[in-house]
């Protein structure tokens, strides 16, 4: 049964530690990294958001149940023991999943909850099948649920891809490189969105052993074996930014991240720079992240989010908040994520007297008539991230009601015990 949240802050100063879980994205690809490296690589530190837990479960119980055969040019297969593998709504597994189970033996159908149906995988599939895989969509063509036939005959070592739709699908077809028998070499079509989770995918592979070459828009990767290490799963910036964003609208804050690093795989760091520009200073030292808010006024118009799309939600809401008509562009990908976030930013900021509007790819926020009311009730469309970017409005709006509460499982579980740590009062209703 779902409930809500109502969020209330006694006082706008915010101070204390704050432990938060494994990256989500680091720990997704890691997964699949160990899956495929015949027990050579282990993964420590795994997140304990709902995505990575649900992954781990999927390709943990597989590797006990089954050995994997793939290794090097070999042309044996991996077998698979399941029909049927529901990943509900988890966007960064069903694209991980459909590469990895194109190498498997057995057929497999590969579905979703209700969104997630409505979530276009037609360009990955498309791939895949261009490298030899056989696919067929159960459903509506180009969405899930798909059915993968299995036994995977490399047909081409090349296939070009759109740049700016998804990182996901560039990062998957990348994770199962190694193990295609002639390697990839992947073409990026016109400008790449989020290129830092593709750096980090090719970083955590580096770390496994897995070469790879990158010029100008083709990534190379050649039939390769893993080497015994393993991958720690640093904590995750994402979860981090909800935090910035607490201090930048706070009067007075001093909080401490421990175990983030200054030089980061994951593209959302960035957080610390796009902070600085609200006051918000960064000073990593005793094994983590110190965040201090100072006065300052805020002079940046125009925040280009290409490279750290899931930050949007988080910095439109913080903007808006205090009243900065900021300019936005990089968001193409935010109408394909959980839910249409462009149109949920619009609906909700709408409840504060803000315009979010969009003219081709430049958005802009109207604070002309920005009200702060007493009580706001916050929609969160199945959306993790719309529910974390509104609940620091707790401290300008009296009581922030915050629909569905267990959302955030996806990728911060312990998001509400955490705000209560600090100060804030999160009573359940419903």
């Amino acid at each position: 049964m779902k409930h809500n949240i109502i969020l209330t802050k006694k006082g706008k100063s915010v101070k204390g530690t704050v432990q938060l879980t494994g990256s989500k994205s680091e720990c997704n690809r890691a997964l699949i990294i160990e899956a495929l490296s015949n027990g050579k690589v282990k993964v420590e530190n795994i997140s304990d958001a709902a995505d990575a837990v649900l992954l781990a479960g999927i390709l943990r119980a597989e590797v006990k149940d089954r050995k994997l055969e793939i290794s090097g040019a070999d042309d044996s297969r991996i077998e698979h023991p399941l029909s049927e593998i529901n990943v509900g709504p988890a966007g960064t597994a069903m694209r991980f999943l459909t590469a990895y189970l194109a190498l498997q033996d057995e057929g497999v159908i590969l579905t979703g909850s209700e969104r997630m149906k409505q979530r276009p995988i037609g360009i990955l599939v498309e791939a895949l099948r261009e490298l030899g895989a056989q696919i067929e969509y159960v459903e509506n063509e180009g969405f899930p649920p798909i059915k993968l036939k299995g036994s995977l005959v490399q047909q081409s070592n090349k296939v070009s891809i759109k740049g700016n739709i998804s990182s996901q699908y560039i990062t998957a077809l990348l994770l199962i490189a190694a193990r295609l028998p002639f390697g990839l070499e992947l073409h990026i079509e016109g400008d790449l969105t989020s290129r830092p989770y593709v750096e980090m995918t090719l970083a955590m592979l580096q770390t496994a052993g897995i070469q790879h070459t990158w010029q100008v828009n083709v990534i190379a990767i050649k039939n390769q074996d893993f080497t015994t290490t393993s991958l720690y799963i640093e904590p995750d910036w994402s979860a981090a930014s909800y935090w910035y964003a607490i201090a930048a609208l706070a009067d007075e804050a001093e909080l401490f991240l421990p175990g983030l690093t200054q030089y980061s795989l994951q593209g959302d760091s960035v957080i610390t720079e796009i902070m600085a520009n609200f006051g918000i200073t960064s000073q990593f030292k005793d094994g983590g992240v110190y965040l201090q808010k100072e006065a300052k006024a805020i002079s940046r118009k125009i925040f280009d989010l290409k490279e750290c799309p899931d930050l949007a939600q988080t910095i439109v809401v913080i903007c808006a908040a205090l009243g900065h008509e900021a300019t936005f562009t990089g968001l193409e990908t935010l109408k394909i994520k959980e839910t249409d976030r462009i149109k949920a930013l619009q609906n909700e900021l709408a409840k504060i007297g803000v315009k979010l509007t969009e003219k081709g790819q430049v958005y802009k926020l109207d604070c002309s008539e920005k009200q702060i009311p007493e009580y706001v009730f916050i929609n969160t469309y199945d959306d993790h991230r719309m529910a974390m970017a509104f609940a620091p409005l707790a401290l300008l709006i009296p009581q922030v009601e915050v629909e569905d509460a267990d959302v955030v499982e996806k990728s911060y579980p312990a998001f509400w015990k955490d705000l209560e740590k600090v100060g804030f009062e999160a009573e359940a209703t419903g």
